[in-house]
């Protein structure tokens, strides 16, 4: 068995399972797809289409970490994360297919922790919750 084990996941870390993952995508696939990578890497992983989706996920219960796409159906990701941490701290990762500097300052200047860009590397993207986590 290799690093990720059978499916090229990481195994559960008892850690991660005490941490609340909110993927926000419009693209349901994306959104279902993540979801299911982060749930099976041992995080309770949760999803959204839309950022009033995102907010009653998070209003039902606080998230420790924002997955999400910039682009919205009804906002954006930044408009996302500004309001969450309004309620208190939440890390975040933004994904969007504009991975220029104007993109990640805008990004970060609106509470993100990281920027990535699409499409992304699951690996990385695992690698960076845990980090942002502080999962080891």
């Amino acid at each position: 068995m290799d690093q990720y084990g059978k499916n090229g996941n990481s195994a559960p870390s008892d850690a991660r399972g005490k941490l609340r993952v909110l993927v926000v995508d419009d693209h349901h696939d994306s959104a279902r797809a993540l979801s299911r990578l982060l749930s099976n890497c041992g995080y309770q992983a949760e999803m959204a289409h839309d950022v009033a989706s995102a907010l009653r996920v998070a209003a039902d219960r606080p998230i420790d970490l924002l997955v999400s796409d910039i682009s919205l159906p009804d906002g954006t990701g930044l408009d996302l994360i500004r309001t969450l941490r309004q309620a208190g701290p939440v890390k975040g990762i933004a994904l969007s297919g504009h991975s220029g500097p104007a993109a990640v300052k805008s990004s970060e200047d609106a509470g993100f922790s990281i920027h990535l860009a699409k499409p992304v590397d699951f690996d990385s993207l695992r690698q960076t919750l845990d980090k942002l986590a502080g999962v080891t």
